[in-house]
């Protein structure tokens, strides 16, 4: 091994690949290794919360501010559920993610942290618990009447 993990992590992965294709084995970083596919699990895992967030975000912009709905809302929330049905299809093992209540609590808390940032309504004016289901949340529908985005 000639370059470390630490010194320049591009330059490492292009070395440890490069050891990989050309069987060298013996050489490999494999502790370093294991924690960077590890942490492309946790990116993934990290993608879908913040998607969720933005999206639970737009839903409460929707049912909390009716006098400022508009497409521009429409869009975002139509975009970020194509978004997290094509991650959940491509990662199958992130659907889990949707039946953990920690990842649910945490995707809702920062989507009250966000809705009451962009509307200044505060923060306990948002539930304390996401009232939707998982099907709700991703499916056509709109909180607060019986619109849907179609």
């Amino acid at each position: 091994m000639t370059i470390s993990y630490e010194q320049d992590i591009v330059a490492w992965a292009s070395e440890q690949a490069r050891l990989i294709r050309a069987g060298r084995f013996e050489l490999l970083d494999l502790a370093h290794i294991a924690e960077e596919i590890e942490d492309v699990g946790k990116s993934e895992q990290r993608e879908l919360a913040n998607r969720m967030a933005l999206l639970l975000a737009h839903l409460l912009k929707w049912q909390y501010q009716p006098d400022r709905q508009g497409s521009s809302w429409k869009n975002t929330i139509r975009e970020q559920r194509k978004a997290l049905s094509r991650r959940l299809e491509n990662t199958p093992s992130l659907k889990a993610s949707l039946n953990d209540r920690g990842w649910w609590d945490d995707a809702w808390l920062d989507a009250r942290e966000a809705a009451d940032k962009e509307t200044q309504l505060g923060f306990d004016i948002f539930p304390e618990a996401c009232p939707w289901t998982s099907d709700e949340v991703l499916g056509d529908w709109l909180p607060g009447d019986s619109a849907t985005l179609n």
